[in-house]
């Protein structure tokens, strides 16, 4: 839908001109990352329209403060419908319990999820570093014959929402944990087949943890931004020797998504060697 012919009769030229053209939807909450304040005193409106014109969404956000602190939060105003930033989100045949402002998820990233899950092969052992409200264990879990998935997570409520989500989507062959990935990771007994990093921002500061717990011929899919020119096996090679101490290969360097100008959102698929 392009809002921006929905809003022809409703907004003026100029108003028009700075209407976001993208915006994010999680279960029924629609959130704008970039809404000018130039549109400040339209917002009610924008809001009311859009729940008239996206018969799913019951509640319309406009982030006020990008992502930040410890656990990359962002700040969420109510512009329009329910009083409530907790939603249920569905993708990939999972349901996903969660509160858009506690727990960082992004809805973007359910084809990469799926990917994800068509490598996935019978009778691995898989850990996601980084596992926030159990999006990526339970995606795993559910589409996969995985034989066991792990996943660690340092904020309390997304914890407290992945708990809830194993029990949602019926899963048995998770388990998770609370707390820091460099304390709790030493002290599992077992190397993995598979180990995700899909953290949004400083992963490549925890490559040492995960070959310290993958497998021989293991699979580590690692998530970082990249400026355009910089996406390519050269490139991407030289900076991984920088955090990788073993031999490694790139198997696929794939875009998850555009963060800026230039710059998108990356998961390198390396195999440990």
């Amino acid at each position: 839908m392009k809002l921006k012919q929905a809003f022809e009769d409703k907004l003026n030229k100029k108003e028009l001109s700075l209407l976001p053209s993208s915006f994010d939807v999680v279960g029924d909450i629609l959130i704008f990352s970039d809404f000018p304040n130039e549109l400040k005193n339209k917002e009610k409106l924008i809001g009311k329209e859009i729940l008239s014109l996206i018969k799913n969404v019951k509640v319309v956000c406009k982030k006020i403060r990008k992502y930040s602190g410890k656990f990359r939060l962002p700040k969420l105003k109510i512009i329009a419908g329910a009083k409530r930033k907790e939603t249920e989100h569905r993708e990939n045949s999972i349901r996903l319990k969660l509160n858009v402002e506690k727990v960082y998820f992004s809805s973007r990233l359910s084809t990469e999820r799926k990917r994800i899950n068509q490598q996935v092969k019978a009778g691995e052992y898989v850990l996601v570093m980084f596992s926030g409200c159990g999006v990526y264990p339970i995606n795993i879990s559910k589409n996969t014959k995985a034989k066991e998935i792990y996943g660690i997570e340092i904020n309390p409520a997304a914890h407290k929402y992945a708990l809830e989500n194993l029990k949602l989507n019926k899963v048995q062959n998770v388990a998770l944990y609370i707390g820091d990935v460099k304390k709790i990771m030493p002290k599992l007994k077992k190397k993995f087949d598979r180990i995700l990093l899909p953290l949004p921002k400083g992963a490549e500061n925890f490559l040492d943890l995960a070959q310290s717990k993958i497998k021989s011929q293991g699979i580590i899919h690692f998530y970082n931004f990249f400026e355009e020119e910089k996406i390519n096996k050269r490139s991407v090679n030289d900076y991984l020797e920088k955090y990788i101490g073993k031999k490694f290969k790139i198997i696929d360097i794939v875009k998850c998504g555009q963060f800026g100008p230039k710059i998108f959102r990356v998961c390198v698929d390396i195999r440990i060697i």
